[in-house]
């Protein structure tokens, strides 16, 4: 264990075990690790896991995968990384991107520095010492200057609600607790309920084997064909040689993927062009069809319904019956909820042994010892697979006693929704940031977690090189990011979408305020963002010693 810090100006300090910790192992948790040693700062790690992944440690059920290129859902720090590692397909599974997520691991010696299997319960901050101890259930306990928490947004499990699951006399599965062993569904009478993203993956995968697959949505999705294929030898070598290029469109692109902007409106076209380039989009597959058609597509309601409109033919041309084709086809605009990516979704509608139950006309009242009970029929199953979603941004942290400054709970503060300054950090906590927190993008993540970690790599090197020992948001500042998040909200179509459910704005969790979770400005306005705070001087950050509370904000 390392030994008892100094201050930056050689008094001795109230020992710490390390600089820093962070608290995950995944995506954000890694990036954060590196930053922090490249200042060369000591840094533990600390995973609930048994192994690094995160997101993709948990999630192993069938049909998991990426809905980002795998070229751009990976780290662009290291050209070594990019070079070494070859990704087999267009959308990774998740054992190919958690062995991603292994290489690096090992390619940057980290795993040494993680404490796995210890599970995060308490973070508390000491603010005469200017310490913060990080406490496991385990017993696990840490003192550092500083803590990185990079808990995922999709992270805490939405639990089944339904009552009468412990009288269930079959299987039943969490999609994202999935188990090691794989689970032969044979034979059986299976009951998929969830239409989200992964739901829809499930769903395919399930259906080739088993007897009799059930569907329970309530709400219908859009479903958008990934269009995956394998990497020939040929196009890894033309990925690897254009990723400056590569990087440098996600940079500019309002959801970090590798896609430049249309340039084109609604209304620039006619409608037969119009469905000439939608039908392109469809083809292309992935969220090319979002985000390389029309630039209005989020912000124009007359743009918007040309693209729903275009999805609702498909599925309507796609699916045989047509009472289960209207089903499956939303009323809302595409994009106010997570849209998600198929590969044969709707096609498999097409099977003698799928069917589709709309709970929203006839919800699960209950689960009974042999089945699921509907208001109006009863179902018999030998498995039911819960694929119901997370409790978003906000969950994972709330799940932890996070104490700031006074003695004051992250959750409490957080009563009426996240307020947070620059979805990094909190009035409040001071040198305690978050990696894609609350009110950063829900957009293609590893980009986001690079461009916040680098954002807390020059807080934390500010205040070091000043001289000074602690680095908080105001509460002006974060007032004023929660403003521009709810404005930028306004701005889009999911304002307006008053009664749909929706984990963008925490609507899909009964009790949960409803707020933006999320920066609806796109990616690439955030990435600025951080990036003229730092070169500003972080303004709306106090930057003192601790104990002085000597303001030197730079507002």
């Amino acid at each position: 264990m390392p030994t008892p810090t100094s201050g930056p100006d050689g008094h001795s300090e109230r020992a710490v075990d390390y600089d820093v910790v962070i608290i995950g192992a995944g995506f954000g948790g890694l990036r954060a690790f590196h930053e922090m040693t490249q200042l060369g700062l000591s840094v533990r790690i600390v995973e609930a896991g048994s192994d690094v992944g995160g997101t993709w440690h948990w999630n192993r059920y069938p049909g998991v995968r990426t809905d980002s290129e795998s070229w751009t859902y990976c780290y662009s720090f290291s050209d070594i990384l990019m070079q070494e590692w070859s990704w087999p397909e267009k959308m990774a599974s998740g054992e190919q991107v958690q062995a991603y997520l292994a290489f690096v691991a090992d390619r940057l010696d980290i795993r040494r520095h993680i404490d796995f299997g210890h599970r995060v319960d308490a973070v508390r901050y000491d603010g005469d010492a200017n310490i913060w101890t990080v406490t496991g259930q385990t017993g696990l306990s840490y003192r550092s200057r500083f803590v990185i928490t990079a808990v995922g947004l999709l992270t805490k499990v939405y639990d089944p609600p339904f009552p009468g699951l412990e009288k269930f006399k079959g299987d039943y599965y969490l999609s994202a607790r999935w188990p090691d062993e794989r689970i032969d569904f044979t034979g059986k009478r299976v009951a998929v309920i969830g239409t989200g993203s992964t739901g829809i993956q499930i769903l395919p995968i399930v259906a080739l084997e088993a007897e009799q697959v059930t569907l329970f949505q309530r709400t219908a999705n859009y479903v958008l064909p990934a269009r995956n294929n394998p990497i020939s030898a040929e196009e890894q070598r033309a990925i690897k040689k254009n990723y400056e290029r590569i990087w440098s469109e996600v940079r500019n692109q309002v959801f970090a993927f590798a896609m430049p902007s249309p340039g084109r409106l609604h209304d620039d076209v006619t409608d037969a062009e119009r469905h000439a380039i939608l039908e392109a989009g469809w083809e292309t597959g992935g969220f090319h069809y979002l985000f390389d058609t029309f630039d209005d597509v989020m912000v124009d309601e007359r743009s918007n319904e040309a693209a729903s409109e275009f999805v609702r033919q498909k599925i309507r041309a796609i699916v045989k019956d047509p009472a289960t084709a209207e089903k499956l086809s939303p009323n809302y605009p595409i994009g106010a909820k997570r849209t998600a990516l198929g590969h044969g979704y709707y096609e498999t509608f097409n099977r003698e042994n799928v069917s589709l139950v709309d709970i929203s006309e006839d919800p699960i009242v209950e689960i009974t010892s042999d089945g699921v009970r509907t208001a109006g029929a009863a179902y018999d199953f030998d498995i039911l697979i819960f694929a119901l979603g997370f409790d978003a941004a906000t969950g994972a942290l709330n799940d932890i006693e996070v104490r700031g400054r006074d003695g004051i709970l992250l959750r409490d503060k957080w009563q009426a929704g996240p307020r947070t300054a620059l979805g990094v950090a909190v009035d409040g906590f001071p040198n305690l940031f978050m990696v894609s927190g609350p009110q950063a993008p829900f957009a293609n993540i590893p980009p986001i977690t690079e461009a916040a970690a680098t954002w807390i790599g020059r807080a934390v090197k500010t205040a070091l090189q000043s001289t000074e020992l602690y680095i908080e948001a105001s509460p002006e500042e974060v007032q004023a990011w929660t403003d521009h998040i709810t404005t930028l909200l306004d701005a889009t179509l999911l304002a307006k979408v008053g009664g749909l459910t929706s984990w963008f704005l925490g609507s899909n969790i009964p009790g949960k305020p409803r707020s933006p979770l999320f920066h609806f400005g796109g990616a690439n306005r955030y990435f600025d963002e951080l990036r003229e705070s730092a070169e500003s001087g972080f303004p709306g950050f106090t930057i003192a010693r601790s104990g002085s509370r000597v303001s030197s904000d730079r507002r």
